[in-house]
């Protein structure tokens, strides 16, 4: 049973139409500069990543990470070192699931070839992309510990250290950034909410509440199918001015709160 409309208006306290062109993003201001500021961080990324790989604590940690493959035995113990821990989940983009230790051990062991494992099981899909790629399940520490895969993890929080100074400046910036690269591959309402960064760019953009993340699935499904069509996503100049909207959002939030803007909720439905 779906809801309508109206309902999810009520329920969420907005008013307004599909984003199709004509509904309350076409018609609101995009932060001046806010597609050129993305552009500009885009070009400077290699450059920007090199540099905090030469960061000494960047360093430090990637030094300690490397040590704790090398000489763990399997992904739990690996994942009980508090510095490896937070490179491995940093680069990965698990940052957020640091706290979870037992849940990101079992997720990421799980075999991602069974239907039933709790990687597929979770609907968010980072759990199942990362089982792939490690194959933590049949192989152990094995893919982990080849040379090219952790020099891809080195570069991989060296990254993240470098999108955390964008928004150190601009707010949102490095959300903004991974949102407007991954946009177009956008399908589904579902596929927003399994992801932290979509869930939280368009939640943003379309002024939905935190307070979502607590509602049914369904709810949350309906609260953005009915304020946006995600097949606009396949058009760029949309995606540029989804993307203005939501940096404007942000910057308004930072300075209201006097802060950075907060990370967001993640909610996991299983």
């Amino acid at each position: 049973m779906s809801l309508s409309a109206a309902y999810v208006s009520a329920l969420f306290g907005f008013q307004g139409s599909v984003v199709s062109g004509t509904g309350p993003l076409a018609s609101s201001p995009a932060s001046t500069g806010s597609t050129e500021t993305i552009k500009q961080a885009e070009a400077g990324r290699a450059k920007g990543i090199a540099a905090e790989a030469k960061d000494p604590a960047v360093a430090q940690d990637v030094a300690a990470f490397r040590r704790a493959v090398a000489s763990a035995k399997d992904l739990k113990s690996l994942l009980a070192n508090p510095q490896a821990r937070k490179v491995l989940l940093t680069a990965s983009g698990l940052a957020d699931q640091s706290d979870y230790i037992a849940l990101v051990a079992k997720a990421l062991s799980s075999d991602p070839a069974d239907a039933k494992s709790l990687a597929n099981r979770l609907t968010d899909r980072r759990f199942l992309a990362i089982a792939k790629t490690y194959d933590f399940a049949k192989s152990g520490l094995s893919v982990l510990k080849q040379s090219k895969v952790l020099d891809t993890i080195a570069s991989g929080y060296a990254e993240v250290a470098w999108r955390k100074s964008l928004d150190a400046n601009t707010p949102g910036l490095a959300t903004a950034l991974d949102f407007h690269q991954r946009a177009a591959g956008i399908t589904s309402t579902l596929q927003i909410l399994g992801d932290a960064t979509l869930r939280k760019v368009v939640t943003t953009a379309l002024g939905l509440p935190l307070q979502i993340a607590i509602q049914p699935l369904e709810a949350q499904q309906a609260a953005i199918s009915s304020r946006l069509d995600v097949s606009r996503f396949k058009d760029p100049k949309f995606v540029d001015k989804f993307t203005q909207r939501f940096l404007t959002e942000s910057a308004q939030n930072a300075a209201a709160a006097g802060t950075a803007a907060p990370t967001g909720v993640l909610a996991l439905f299983a």
